[in-house]
C-alpha cells in the first residue's frame, strides 16, 4: 500500500495499492466523494501507465492540478516514474 497526500487540492491523503503494474484499488481520503470514487472505480485493473497518460494534466478550475492529476503523480511516485 503506497499513501500519498497531494497539494494544492481538496483531498487529504491516497491510498494506492498496485498488483505489479496494474492498479487494484485507490482509497482518497476527503475531497468531492462521489468523484473521487468514481475516479477510483474507473483506474481500478487499469495499467500504471495508461492512468498516468489519461489522468496527467487534468486541471481544477483555475488551479494548476486536480485530484486526478495528484493521482497521476501518486501513482509515478508509487512506481519510481
Amino acid at each position: 500500500m503506497f499513501v500519498y497526500y497531494p497539494q494544492g487540492v481538496c483531498s487529504q491523503m491516497m491510498e494506492i495499492e498496485l498488483d505489479g503494474d496494474t492498479i487494484k484499488e485507490v482509497v482518497v481520503t476527503g475531497g468531492c466523494h462521489g468523484n473521487l470514487q468514481a475516479v477510483s472505480k474507473l483506474v481500478q485493473g487499469m495499467k500504471v501507465d495508461e492512468a498516468i497518460a489519461r489522468l496527467e494534466g487534468i486541471r481544477c478550475g483555475f488551479k494548476p492540478t486536480s485530484c486526478p492529476d495528484q493521482l497521476a503523480k501518486a501513482l509515478k511516485k508509487a512506481t519510481g516514474r
